[in-house]
């Protein structure tokens, strides 16, 4: 199959071709046809396998059919990274044509976001929380919306934001053409699925699990060598760009530092950074300018970067389902990559769950030369210091202080 077999607007397909696609990937084989057809699609498919542009291509077809400047198409994704992905593809695939498109998101003024509105814009990228804020100023107007898609609705469940989602729906209540896509199927999507999705072809590529292109190890340690041992598996590390991931960001920004201090080019991105730095960093890293980057798993999503060999683990996630949004950084597309996890004794129970996952043991490595049995910091236990006793207070009596009066001079008060 190829694109050819689509159909497409002229215009369209010279954008396909500019951006050099050629055969379409399974997923967006299975699910452009139905879309073009304007059936409700649920899209299952891991990360990397080609969906954003399994729906941006049926968004264009279609509006190149209609009016150009009204608000028509809208898109919704739970982080920004995710939303510039998404909005960079647009611009890609629509280059020979007369739609325009904008990202919507926080962490920026919404100043020059209501003045692009107001010059008319075909498709709206928008995480909810900022979408919602344009909504409730009056600045954005759905009227005219045929077309809705929801990305990434697993996490954007996981992130909190399906009362955001939901505000947004109440304003879409007329008809429209709904794709939703996922990784996962919770209990939560498949509600919103019976919810607001009208006969929906479901279109789902491979199991809901790590991509076989990804290579999966445990390396055991105590909690307090995590730094060093992170930094003794990056020496042995020589190609392509590592991902690390780490639980909290206090954590992120000091792994990041020390990784910075022993000489590697490394940025971070956690949720305190403005938008400005977040992009900085991941904009460096897929250009190459930095070669690690360490993130907590606001950037498990929306990292579109073609060459990331290896996904570190620095903390063990909380779920399988994390695990397997983290890892699919790599092995993306048919590329093969590393995903190495540091496990400490309480993260057992974690570690039985991922092989259930996987259906087979997870390999257990060591790094050579490593010292594993390092003594131990020393825990400093700071005395409780002493209480300061004060003088007990008297209560002060019930005076009406307004109805006082100050002595005249020289008389006694």
């Amino acid at each position: 199959m190829t694109f050819d077999s689509f159909n497409l607007h002229p215009a369209v397909m010279s954008g396909v071709k500019a951006v050099g696609y050629t055969e379409p990937t399974p997923i967006q084989a299975q699910a452009i046809p139905p879309a073009l057809e304007g059936k409700d699609i649920i899209g299952l498919a891991q990360t990397g396998t080609g969906k954003t542009a399994a729906f941006v291509i049926p968004i264009l077809q279609r509006l190149l059919k209609g009016p150009a400047g009204k608000l028509r198409a809208l898109i919704i994704s739970p982080t920004r990274e995710l939303a510039e992905q998404i909005y960079d593809t647009i611009k890609g695939l629509s280059y020979y044509t007369n739609l325009r498109a904008m990202a919507i998101y926080g962490g920026v003024g919404m100043e020059p976001q209501k003045s692009k509105i107001r010059t008319g814009v075909d498709i709206v990228v928008a995480c909810p929380g900022r979408l919602l804020d344009h909504v409730w100023q009056g600045t954005i107007d759905f009227t005219d919306v045929e077309l809705l898609v929801i990305d990434e609705a697993d996490r954007m469940f996981d992130m909190g934001f399906l009362p955001d989602v939901r505000k947004i729906l109440k304003c879409l209540m007329h008809q429209r053409q709904t794709l939703l896509f996922s990784a996962t199927m919770p209990d939560d999507v498949r509600k919103l699925v019976r919810e607001i999705l009208k006969d929906p072809v479901t279109v789902q590529i491979g199991t809901v699990a790590p991509a076989n292109t990804v290579a999966h190890a445990l390396y055991p340690v105590r909690q307090d060598l995590k730094t060093p041992l992170l930094k003794a598996v990056l020496k042995q590390i020589d190609t392509g760009s590592v991902l690390v991931f780490t639980r909290t960001k206090h954590r992120t920004e000091r792994v990041a530092l020390a990784l910075a201090q022993a000489g590697h080019s490394v940025a971070s991105i956690q949720g305190n950074l403005s938008q400005y730095r977040r992009q900085e960093a991941l904009d460096g890293f897929k250009d190459g300018k930095y070669k690690v980057l360490v993130a907590t798993d606001i950037a498990s999503r929306g990292i579109d970067v073609s060459d990331v060999s290896h996904v570190i683990n620095y903390d063990m996630p909380d779920t399988a389902d994390a695990y397997i949004h983290r890892i699919g950084r790599t092995g993306r597309i048919g590329k093969t990559g590393d995903a190495f996890t540091f496990v400490t004794a309480e993260d057992e129970l974690m570690v039985k769950s991922l092989e259930k996952l996987l259906k087979a043991p997870i390999e257990r490595r060591i790094v050579d030369g490593f010292k594993y049995d390092a003594p131990e910091p020393v825990k400093t236990e700071f005395a409780r210091p002493p209480r300061r006793h004060t003088r007990p207070q008297t209560a002060a009596p019930n005076v009406d202080r307004s109805r006082r009066r100050r002595p005249a001079p020289g008389q006694a008060a």
